[in-house]
């Protein structure tokens, strides 16, 4: 039996990007509105659903468990333009599902 649960939450980033695996102290924590079964594998699926910014904003999601997942927003590097990470506010819907 699969669960789907889907939300949407507003993200902006105000800090540089991250070049640090694992540091995870600028994303943002979002949690489900009902938890996941214990001991279920969930996945989530993020994307972009406004288009406030010029530049194209990079989804990266962190530790996904029954209760929730770690969120941050940031500017993806395009050829030769190098990104500051920084990005206004976009609206990022997503889906969770166990597999």
């Amino acid at each position: 039996m699969s669960f789907i649960q889907t939300g949407k939450v507003d993200l902006r980033s105000d800090d540089p990007i991250e070049t640090s695996g694992g540091n995870t102290s600028t994303f943002t924590r979002v949690t489900f509105p009902s938890p996941f079964p214990p001991g279920s594998n969930v996945v989530v699926l993020p994307l972009t659903q406004t288009f406030n910014g010029p530049e194209t904003p990079g989804i990266r999601v962190h530790d996904v468990t029954n209760t929730g997942f770690l969120i941050r927003l940031n500017e993806v590097y395009a050829g030769a333009t190098k990104s500051d990470g920084k990005h206004t506010t976009e609206t990022i819907g997503w889906l969770a599902a166990t597999v």
